[in-house]
């Protein structure tokens, strides 16, 4: 019995993916491709991207919006659990990156559910919403620059339908969001997020620890 959550060393960690994770081949190997690159520490947790998954297959989601794709493991989690007809739009502004997901949603056959824009998100958003595309999504995964994430929130809630999910990674930040000498402009735009949305009545939320901290929000 535990009243708070266990912290997770090295050797629970392996045996939480030993005994949960259904990861897929191709998912494996795009995660392996995805660590040799520089950058490779903007990639989600395996295990996050199952839960992700779940909550796709739980609400039912069959339109989403990613923003922020790297090289397309999160989308690939998702679109996986989507129904066949279903359309998830990832918003990215790399080539390069979005270039090694592409080869990795077809080869998973989701590609065709996938819609890339590769322009600012904001402006694909808007776009959206001048669209009349208003509550039309069922879900919304937001995993990119964090000075812009009470941005993306305001446009999300208006494109998410009630009883929708907005899902925001890297809400603790690796701790630095709890270090009161940490005043640098990402962990001061977190913290801003979350503090809104614990009084934000709008909506119900959990911050769940999984990876870097991902805060699941239902829209009311």
């Amino acid at each position: 019995m535990s009243n708070r959550t266990i912290p997770i060393d090295e050797r629970l960690h392996r045996y939480l993916l030993e005994h949960s994770l259904r990861e897929s081949d191709v998912k494996r190997r795009l995660r392996e491709v995805t660590a040799s690159l520089e950058w490779s520490g903007m990639q989600i947790a395996p295990e996050q991207g199952q839960l992700m998954a779940l909550l796709v297959e739980l609400i039912g989601a069959r339109r989403i919006i990613e923003i922020g794709t790297f090289t397309g493991y999160s989308a690939l989690c998702m679109a996986e659990a989507m129904p066949a007809d279903g359309t998830l739009i990832c918003c990215d502004l790399s080539q390069e990156w979005t270039g090694i997901a592409r080869d990795f949603w077809r080869e998973a056959g989701v590609a065709e559910r996938i819609g890339l824009r590769l322009a600012p998100a904001l402006e694909t958003l808007d776009a959206l919403l001048a669209q009349g595309q208003e509550g039309q999504f069922d879900m919304a995964f937001i995993d990119a620059d964090k000075t812009n994430y009470t941005r993306y929130l305001d446009r999300c809630l208006t494109l998410v339908r009630s009883g929708g999910l907005i899902l925001f990674d890297n809400t603790l930040w690796d701790g630095r969001v709890a270090d009161p000498d940490d005043q640098d402009e990402d962990t001061r735009a977190i913290r801003a997020l979350n503090d809104r949305l614990l009084g934000d009545q709008r909506v119900t939320l959990s911050l769940v620890p999984i990876g870097d901290g991902l805060t699941l929000v239902r829209k009311r």
